[in-house]
């Protein structure tokens, strides 16, 4: 992996900066990171870091609403945004010579945001219109909120970062205003800047814009709940209104992203999952022909993670089907170690995405991005292809071994309405 040359430094609020120089091309990603996600939802109050990707776009001390947009794509740029369970993060590509511009404006957005009634009400809307799209409508949205729910019993990852329309309703200003001032801070935010800049001129520009914002005196909030470990298997059934074939969800819980298990877990998922030679395809959708798609995924999250493997079921079969046969794709996993094949190929899958998204500025600020908030240290860009490469089939064995017990278990049946037994009189 080519290596990744940055500069990180602190500023006296508490602000990190991380940046990158590529002169390859005349443009410059600039990355805001803030250590805040669904997770820091307030209790009865899910949604409110995904409500904040939105109000971040509306109106500021200095700029009207959606003038981000303005900034950026009327120039030949973009911008976005996205939120997870551990952070949310805002993004832009431009052309070079507009980077102060846009430093200005990710200023005036950290420290002037009009957190108002009409920003407030206009953004809860949008937020509740995409759950009704992502989570109601679609045949198995509810099945992957569901899954989220079910993995967790005292962790608020148990809280899907999209929230609930119940909690958006119940929501009023002044909570909404909390949130914004308990995270959206200095100290709670990194700026990553990739692309073809001078540093000595970036390093002014941050100084000017960035770092006079004040540090709040209020010490960050920070989830210090554990989720203990599972004690036997637990199984759920829910049912849908739309759901046109049964589903199954299998989750375990798994370490944190920091934990040296994350690597083996990242290939074990590749060999389960990516790809129609794929365990879990070439096994159940090819050559048993029990369902109609199979998949996993590792969920690598900074507190605590769930390894998921699900399958929904292809036509007259059952979901007991699906279960038995995801059962028996994990088990072959434990009893024996992958073939030297599956473990270069998986390994060179990771790599080669790694690889790709490197190919770009937005690439790489991601990959600082992630490397400094969720790992604690934006040197894991340069080091961690080493710590992939260590992965033996040994190891995947082991973690197969180790976290895929029935007491880690947590198994989904998700069915149609009409299925639900009749409630007896």
């Amino acid at each position: 992996m080519p290596q990744l040359n940055f500069h990180e430094r602190t500023l006296a609020n508490g602000l990190a900066v991380v940046s990158a120089q590529d002169q390859t091309n005349p443009t410059v990603a600039i990355q805001v990171w803030y250590h805040v996600g669904s997770k820091d939802d307030p209790q009865g109050r899910s949604g409110f870091a995904h409500l904040f990707e939105h109000m971040m776009f509306k109106s500021t001390r200095n700029m009207k609403a959606e003038m981000m947009d303005r900034l950026t794509e009327d120039i030949g740029g973009f911008d976005n945004a996205f939120t997870n369970d551990d952070t949310t993060v805002y993004y832009e590509v431009v052309p070079c010579n507009y980077l102060e511009t846009l430093l200005w404006a990710e200023a005036d957005r950290l420290s002037g945001l009009n957190v108002d009634e009409p920003n407030f009400n206009s953004e809860r809307d949008v937020v509740k219109e995409e759950f009704r799209q992502s989570v109601l409508a679609p045949p198995f949205g509810r099945f992957e909120h569901l899954l989220q729910q079910k993995s967790f019993l005292v962790h608020p990852y148990k809280r899907p970062t999209i929230g609930s329309i119940e909690d958006l309703d119940a929501a009023l200003l002044a909570d909404v205003q909390a949130f914004h001032r308990a995270f959206y801070r200095p100290d709670n935010a990194t700026l990553v800047v990739v692309g073809d800049f001078d540093q000595q001129q970036l390093d002014g520009w941050v100084d000017k814009y960035l770092a006079p914002i004040p540090k709040p005196k209020a010490p960050l909030p920070r989830v210090s709940v554990r989720e203990p470990e599972r004690k036997g298997e637990a199984r759920f059934i829910d049912y849908g209104p739309n759901v046109p074939l049964p589903a199954v969800g299998i989750t375990y819980l798994t370490p944190a992203a920091t934990s040296p298990d994350a690597e083996a877990l990242r290939v074990a998922q590749v060999v389960l999952s990516v790809g129609e030679s794929s365990r879990l395809y070439h096994s159940l959708v090819y050559e048993q022909q029990i369902a109609q798609s199979a998949e996993a995924s590792a969920n690598l999250l900074e507190d605590a993670s769930f390894f998921l493997v699900s399958g929904i079921a292809a036509s007259g079969k059952k979901p007991e089907d699906v279960e038995a046969a995801l059962l028996a794709e994990v088990k072959k996993m434990q009893d024996r170690p992958v073939s030297a094949a599956e473990l270069d190929k998986a390994i060179n899958q990771i790599v080669t995405s790694q690889l790709l998204e490197r190919e770009t500025n937005s690439g790489k600020a991601l990959a600082l991005g992630a490397a400094r908030v969720l790992l604690g240290d934006p040197n894991r860009v340069n080091t961690d292809l080493a710590r992939l490469q260590a992965v033996t089939a040994s190891d995947v064995q082991r973690v197969m071994q180790k976290y895929f017990t029935k007491d880690n278990r947590v198994v989904l049946y998700y069915l149609n309405q009409s299925s639900k037994p009749e409630l007896k009189q």
